[in-house]
């Protein structure tokens, strides 16, 4: 997935001052901003305040959206590096290229998992023909310093682990919740989850202290820790917790987001994420000029180009205490 913003801003973020040690309740409202040709998204990470939830750096939720007559999600060919893309679906199908050859249909609780490492490039676009409803969320995490050159690669897995309990199925996306495995790879520790809620189920969901969580209403009337989430937002809920008191007034879908405080500070501008404006300048350079990041095939459309750097020096700091 890719941030189309014409006017990409930095995002410096990382480090532990910011990380709220115990439990909180803070909602985070979403910045609608435009994809592609027809789709909107509600863009909850960078968010004002709160940049990251472990090592999640990016959040958008999109849909669902009326996409019968539509060309539905159409992006072009268009650059990573130094993170993951995590694709989930809860309606339609997304077909997924890069420069590695890879060429993937995702559909709805498969995982679409893509690591740039030191450069990838890849399009999403709803396939022809295409099911009516679009609905989903595209995340990215950020890869540690030791892993953010590594070789870039594609997994997709459409059979995942789930943990249960009455009225309540937990979907383990990537990382690890109570004691069920995504085959995801991973850099940090980590977790995401995909939270089935049936109507009027009450559950409390096993955590890690250790970690800190947000959870993101995808549809449905839920509460989380006694607060209403409504779809398309997100309740950041700090470390300290050993779990999560879970309702549901309707059938609901959440997706439940954690992972240890990502400790290293980062710069993040357009789609990539490194640790400084050298950085950032040598990947817009390399995309311009046709170097580094392959090659699309079989996408109908021309690739991105980047936007214009802002013209203030990028430099990575933590999070303020």
């Amino acid at each position: 997935m890719s941030n189309l913003e014409r006017q990409a801003v930095p995002s410096l973020c990382g480090g532990r001052g910011f990380v709220v040690a115990e439990p909180v309740r803070e909602l985070l409202s979403p910045r609608r901003v435009k994809l592609g040709e027809s789709t909107e998204v509600r863009r909850l990470l960078p968010n004002l305040g709160r940049r990251m939830v472990g090592a999640w750096c990016f959040v958008d939720h999109y849909g669902p959206d009326d996409i019968a007559d539509r060309s539905g999600m159409q992006v072009a060919p268009h650059p990573h590096l130094g993170l993951q893309t995590v694709s989930w679906l809860h309606d339609g199908e997304v077909l997924h290229r890069d420069s590695l050859g890879s060429l993937q249909t995702i559909r709805p609780h498969e995982l679409g998992l893509m690591t740039s490492g030191r450069a990838i490039s890849h399009s999403e676009e709803s396939p022809r023909p295409h099911a009516r409803y679009l609905h989903g969320a595209q995340l990215w995490v950020a890869l540690p310093d030791a892993h953010r050159d590594a070789e870039p690669h594609f997994q997709h897995h459409a059979d995942l682990p789930a943990v249960t309990a009455p009225g309540l199925t937990a979907t383990v996306i990537l990382g690890g919740l109570d004691g069920a495995a995504s085959p995801g790879t991973t850099y940090t520790p980590i977790v995401g989850a995909d939270l089935a809620l049936a109507s009027g189920a009450e559950a409390r969901l096993p955590l890690d202290p250790d970690f800190e969580y947000a959870v993101l209403s995808m549809s449905g009337e839920a509460y989380v820790d006694g607060v209403p989430v409504l779809p398309g937002s997100m309740l950041y809920l700090g470390c300290g917790r050993t779990e999560l008191p879970l309702r549901a007034g309707t059938d609901a879908g959440l997706m439940l987001l954690g992972g240890e405080p990502f400790e290293e500070e980062l710069v993040m501008w357009w789609n990539f994420v490194g640790r400084s404006q050298q950085d950032i300048e040598e990947a817009r350079k390399a995309w311009m000029e046709g170097d580094r990041f392959g090659e699309v095939h079989g996408y109908d459309g021309d690739r991105l180009p980047a936007p214009e750097l802002p013209p203030v020096v990028l430099k990575p700091r933590g999070r303020v205490r």
